[in-house]
């Protein structure tokens, strides 16, 4: 694996810590607690023991045969973290992060969430270990997001509504890291993406990386050889780098992440980070920004809640300028038309999230030759999204 972050927290230029200086207690007891728990046996036979029984690893890696033939070119293989236990891979760090939790002796956990699926995660992370929960949600993702606010407050969590600017992702963020401040003593943030001060890029992108090694394996054991390319959509990016990971050093393994283009690349119509955006800091970390001239953070827009963010992980940032990553968007249009697709060929309906990395599948497979493999990062399933999708298409859900 590649050397990053280093003992800063830095990816090249980017991550770090830029948060207020109470909370440098907390960030230096998480990472001491992190880096032994790496070498307590006893810490990781649970970890790997509830990630099998309780979690469901190893996900399958799924042949899409009838998107296959559709696209007409590579072989397209689905890693279904959708099959992961909540419905996302959003599991894979909450669970690690709940127990990093418990081991530093906290009692209560906090969250943001955009899309749900973190807070779900979470909430059921919490549930199972015994801890309370709170979780921050924009209002706006509250609205398009009704059937994770219930799953949420039937694991037992609260859920506190966010009102403040875009009323989405960003602003749950900012709330969450307030309640850290105040309640750092007894309280851990799990946050949910590869993003935020260090080390939590560097964590999340751990518990992570499981979806690629797992994948690797499976690949091998499929096709006999690695995957030409990989595809995954990034928001914060942690399914993204939680599959690009493994493969890394495997320089004829081509990678390509896809944002949300939205609306268009007018301002405050879309959240692709590389396409838009400039160097700036947002949430403790330096990275790809939304932001005007003055360094004011701008707004963003996608179809997808769990997208709908103004900066993206500094791992990505530095994978972006380093040139191992390929990062592109589709819009809204396109990946509600992947959505569509993707449920009625294969019989899998995915997160619109996901849906982004299937309309670039559905770009680049017809360019390859049928010989070659594409692995694309189902990162999560689209029940929470069926009324969304309706509503854009002019349709009705059913009463």
């Amino acid at each position: 694996m590649l050397n990053v972050p280093d003992e800063k927290g830095h990816y090249g230029d980017y991550g770090g810590r830029y948060v207020p200086e109470t909370l440098f207690s907390a960030l230096e007891e998480l990472e001491s607690a992190y880096r032994s728990s790496q070498q307590d046996s006893q810490f990781q036979q649970e970890l790997a023991g509830r990630q099998r029984d309780f979690c469901g690893r190893p996900t399958p890696l799924f042949f899409a045969e009838r998107l296959t033939a559709h696209c007409g070119g590579a072989k397209i293989w689905f890693k279904r973290e959708d099959l992961a236990h909540t419905g996302a891979h959003k599991i894979n760090n909450a669970l690690g992060q709940c127990m990093l939790a418990r081991r530093m002796g906290k009692t209560r956990v906090i969250a943001e969430t955009g899309a749900g699926q973190h807070g779900v995660a979470t909430a059921t992370a919490a549930a199972a270990l015994g801890l309370e929960c709170d979780v921050y949600m924009g209002s706006e993702d509250m609205e398009r997001q009704q059937l994770n606010v219930f799953r949420m407050r039937l694991l037992g969590a609260r859920v506190i509504p966010v009102d403040t600017g875009s009323r989405t992702l960003k602003d749950a963020i900012n709330e969450a890291l307030r309640d850290w401040v105040t309640n750092v003593r007894h309280t851990h943030y799990v946050l949910g993406t590869v993003h935020g001060p260090h080390p939590f890029p560097m964590i999340c992108r751990d518990f992570q990386s499981v979806i690629g090694r797992e994948a690797r394996a499976q690949i091998l054991e499929r096709e006999k050889r690695l995957p030409d390319m990989l595809l995954a959509c990034v928001g914060g990016g942690s399914n993204a780098i939680g599959l690009f990971y493994a493969f890394l050093t495997d320089t004829q393994v081509r990678m390509v992440g896809v944002e949300a283009g939205g609306k268009g690349l007018v301002p405050g119509m879309h959240a692709a980070r590389f396409a838009g955006g400039t160097r700036g800091m947002l949430h403790g970390a330096m990275s790809y920004v939304l932001q005007n001239e003055d360094g004011q953070i701008g707004s963003t827009h996608s179809v997808s809640a769990g997208l709908d963010y103004a900066s993206v992980g500094p791992e990505h940032a530095w994978l972006h300028d380093i040139g191992r990553v390929e990062y592109t968007l589709a819009s809204d249009e396109e990946a509600l038309k992947a959505f569509e697709l993707c449920s009625r060929l294969e019989g899998i309906i995915p997160a619109l999230e996901s849906a982004h990395a299937i309309a670039e599948c559905r770009v680049r497979a017809p360019r390859l030759p049928k010989d070659a493999l594409i692995i694309v990062s189902l990162s999560g399933r689209g029940d929470k999204d069926v009324a969304q999708a309706a509503g854009k298409a002019g349709l009705h859900m059913p009463r």
